[in-house]
Order: C-alpha cells, then structure tokens, then sequence
C-alpha cells in the first residue's frame, strides 16, 4: 500500500511540472516579440497611444480576448469564412508572422499592462 501511494504521490508531481510550464506565459518573451513584430508602429510603444483614435487600447485587455483576436485576424489572413474570422488588411499581414506562443505571450504582456480599461472597486 505505501508503495501505491508514494508512487501516485510521484505522477502527480511529475504532472505538476509537465502541465504548468505549458500553461504559463513568457511576459519578456511577449514584450520582446511585440516590439519585434513592430506592433508599437499602430498601437503605441505603451500599448495606449495608438496612432489613429479608431485603433485600439490593448494595454490592460483580458490575454484571452487579445489571443481571440489575434487568432481570429490569422483565420482572416487564410480566407476563412468562419465565424470568428476577422479581416483587415493590416492586422492579418501582421499575424501571418506569429507563431502560437508568440501570440499567446503578447497577449499576456499586454495583458499585465497597467490601464484605464480596468474597473477600480
């Protein structure tokens, strides 16, 4: 029975290691890649001062509506009718050039931006 136990104990620590560096976000690596990808260009080097009004904030967004959109505008970039497609001329050449973790870790940088989008309470 000890023998049971310890070795479920050492899985379930093995999976520990095996399932978080997975989910987490490499906020240098997304801070890096958005000035690689000269995202500043259109939406300002903060993230708040975009060049045109019409472009948006993205400092402060939730990291899961960014990486939507972002996915959303690489759909757009491959002539996808999907629903969730997006498409504008810009933005899909821009994303053409992500990889997943590129997108993934810009938009958990831009996420952990301070901004006015957030609600104080």
């Amino acid at each position: 029975m000890k023998f049971k136990q310890n070795a479920l104990a050492a899985v379930g620590l093995a999976l520990t290691f095996v399932v978080v560096p997975v989910a987490a976000q490499d906020l240098a690596a997304g801070q890096a890649a958005f000035e690689k990808f000269a995202c500043a260009s259109c939406h300002g080097a903060d993230a708040k001062t975009s060049v045109m009004p019409s472009y948006p904030i993205l400092a402060g967004q939730h990291a899961d509506y960014l990486l939507h959109a972002l996915r959303a505008y690489q759909r757009g970039a491959t002539g996808s009718t999907q629903v969730n497609a997006r498409s504008n001329a810009v933005m899909t050449a821009m994303v053409a050039q992500l990889s997943d973790a590129d997108m993934r870790n810009i938009a958990a940088w831009l996420a952990s931006l301070p901004s006015d989008l957030a609600i104080s309470k």
